[in-house]
């Protein structure tokens, strides 16, 4: 990137900064994107893992958000990631027998009328017996009825992390450990940045005709860096989520309720059910929010509202939080802040991209790249994104369908191969292929039996994982997913890797000592009942990437 003068520098690797940089490669730019961290390290790795259009905003009237959404959600199901994204089926339990049938009913048929049903079944009205045969683990006098529909769900670190692929694979230069400290200026335009490496403390500048900020919650501190001129303000909301066993719950459907403050969501997922979400105002550190002993309790007390079987701390497997970027409004309460997105240029060469929600990431990319291109001497094409399947998805049925020959003809069950098709696509040939040159990589990992082997060394390989971190948080969903969050398997992963990142035994047991303090520090903010204290504990693990060089160093 400092070679040569880009056409757009993107600042951010979370889904819109990805999204961003693959939008302005296709339409024939040089491109550049960097992040201080990993892709989708921040909150687009900590979301309900949802590809939604929103009831609530629905309710809301917001329509336009709305059919935007659903638009997208439709792509992304039938189009652009259908390997990694599938449709998911929810319950809306009725609680008064009158008139909330006619109200919800009508409210999801729009949704679906909004959705043109394009990748998802249709709604369906359910008596109460109906609804407790999906839903057995339902308390009866929860419901009177209840209304089903569908909606999408993505695995949101390996989207992000594909979205990234997908540009580089068209050209886009991306890094990430690279943290930009300051701009370039010529007069009042700003024609670049100065970053530094993370891993090797070096300094670089990169020159750029145009760069677009997509950071997120961290909006307002690049903002900062070119004067704290700014045309809008992003506030961080915290979503908390837990997930339990699937065999916890006995359903085979998800469900959706109003909470005071928000909505609860109990999702299927694979062989667990996420449980989320809050929404509550955050201010400390925006690199790890912290879930408290509180965020919780809020969660499984409203879930035991709903469930015959309460679940307990001890039921709990895996926890996150993230921030949402919420454009900044009057109202106090997060819950009420815009979900829609902004595109603001406030100086000269410089584009800032914030709000909006996960489902949208495409349309917030494409008005940013828009805006950033439009005085530009040279005529640039339109967005074509809409177009664009993400690597991985072409060939991806064919692959599905040829699943029981392919799993013969690679030694492995084919409940493998229908896994890694739901995770790396058509490429699952490329993962395949290392079990072939190396029969042991066909084995599951050692301390997380849900992954192979294979997996751990394609991510160091091919999907740009430079931590023991990156791996058992994003390539992989080991942190949340395995009993121990991960820390039996650790050093297996680290053994695996080593070669590949150049880690000696030093470096090894530094990635390994650096994940087992996060996990404790995780785990001693989860016991704090403030937000203030849980995040003094979650800091007390540094972070694996810092200003100066990367803890375990690279080749």
């Amino acid at each position: 990137m400092a070679a040569e003068e880009l056409d757009v520098l993107v600042i951010g690797g979370g889904v819109t900064g990805a999204g961003a940089a693959l939008d302005a490669v296709t339409r024939g730019l040089r491109v550049g994107l960097v992040e201080a961290r990993d892709y989708a390290a921040g909150t687009s790795s900590r979301s309900s893992k949802l590809i939604h259009g929103g009831l609530r905003y629905l309710e809301q009237l917001n329509f336009s958000l709305v059919r935007e959404a659903l638009r997208e959600r439709s792509l992304i199901l039938n189009v652009l990631a259908p390997h990694l994204a599938r449709a998911v089926p929810f319950l809306y339990p009725l609680q008064h027998r009158f008139w909330e049938r006619p109200y919800v009913g009508s409210g999801v048929l729009l949704y679906d009328t909004m959705g043109g049903r394009h990748g998802v079944p249709g709604h369906r009205h359910l008596t109460k017996r109906q609804a407790l045969q999906a839903f057995p683990s339902l308390r009866k006098d929860a419901l009177v009825g209840a209304v089903q529909y569908y909606d999408g769900q993505v695995d949101d670190a390996r989207h992000t992390m594909m979205v990234a692929r997908t540009a580089a694979h068209y050209g886009a230069l991306c890094a990430t450990s690279v943290r930009v400290t300051g701009f370039l200026r010529e007069g009042d335009r700003v024609v670049g940045a100065t970053v530094r490496d993370l891993e090797t403390g070096a300094v670089h500048e990169v020159r750029a005709k145009r760069t677009i900020n997509a950071a997120g919650v961290w909006t307002d501190e690049i903002q900062e860096m070119v004067g704290g001129r700014g045309q809008f303000n992003v506030r961080a909301s915290k979503g908390v989520h837990i997930l339990v066993p699937r065999d916890r719950i006995q359903a085979t459907t998800g469900i959706i309720s109003r909470t005071e403050k928000s909505v609860l969501f109990i999702i299927p997922w694979d062989t667990h059910w996420i449980i989320g979400t809050t929404d509550t105002d955050w201010d400390l550190d925006l690199a790890h929010p912290a879930a408290s002993r509180t965020d919780i309790d809020y969660l499984l007390g409203h879930a035991n509202r709903l469930l015959q079987t309460p679940l307990t701390h001890d039921d709990i497997v895996g926890v996150y939080a993230g921030l949402r970027p919420l454009l900044q409004g009057e109202s106090e309460a997060t819950s009420k802040l815009s979900r829609e997105h902004a595109v603001a240029s406030p100086v000269a060469g410089l584009v800032m991209v914030a709000g909006g929600k996960y489902t949208t990431y495409r349309v917030m990319a494409e008005d940013a790249v828009d805006a950033a291109v439009e005085s530009l001497p040279s005529k640039v094409p339109p967005s074509c994104t809409d177009r664009v399947p993400l690597v991985g998805a072409e060939g991806y049925t064919a692959a599905w369908n040829q699943r029981h020959v392919r799993a013969r003809r690679a030694g492995l069950h084919v409940a493998w191969l229908e896994h890694l098709l739901h995770r790396y696509g058509s490429l699952t040939e490329e993962v395949l292929a290392l079990v072939a040159d190396r029969p042991e990589l066909g084995e599951p990992l050692e301390g997380a039996p849900a992954y192979l082997r294979a997996e751990i060394v394609y991510a160091a390989l091919a999907e740009g994982a430079l931590h023991l971190d990156d791996i058992l948080t994003r390539r992989t969903r080991i942190s949340i997913e395995a009993p121990d969050r991960g820390r039996a398997c650790a050093r297996h992963v680290a053994d695996l890797v080593a070669p590949i990142l150049g880690w000696d035994e030093t470096a090894s047991a530094g990635e390994v000592e650096h994940y087992h303090a996060r996990l404790d520090a995780e785990l001693q903010s989860q016991e704090e009942l403030d937000d203030r204290t849980a995040d003094a504990a979650r800091l007390g693990a540094p972070d694996v990437r810092t200003d100066g060089v990367a803890v375990s160093g690279t080749p």
